[in-house]
């Protein structure tokens, strides 16, 4: 299981990142506090402090179209606030 899919590159964690040192992913789903904060480690050489998280459950969408209603689902993810201890930080645009 491959725990951490990508990292969020939005304004707001942009600003997070800078005053509090606090940096977004989005993870699989099924992946606990723990592990998240394993990868990260593991990953980005770093020390965590701690670890939130939120789930997004997927929408129903439906529309129409000349055949039909056609309805469908979004994807759901879940989201890991990963805050750095001290003076470490992740550069996430370094491999651009």
């Amino acid at each position: 299981m491959e725990i951490i899919i990508k990292p969020l590159s939005t304004e707001k964690m942009t600003i997070q990142g800078d005053k509090l040192n606090c940096y977004g992913f989005v993870v699989d789903h099924r992946a606990n506090k723990i592990q998240i904060k394993e990868a990260i480690e593991a990953i980005y050489k770093v020390s965590v402090e701690r670890v939130n998280t939120a789930n997004y459950h997927g929408k129903t969408k439906t529309r129409n179209t000349k055949t039909g209603f056609v309805s469908g689902r979004t994807n759901r993810y879940k989201k890991a606030f990963v805050t750095l201890k001290g003076d470490d930080k992740i550069d996430l645009f370094s491999n651009i």
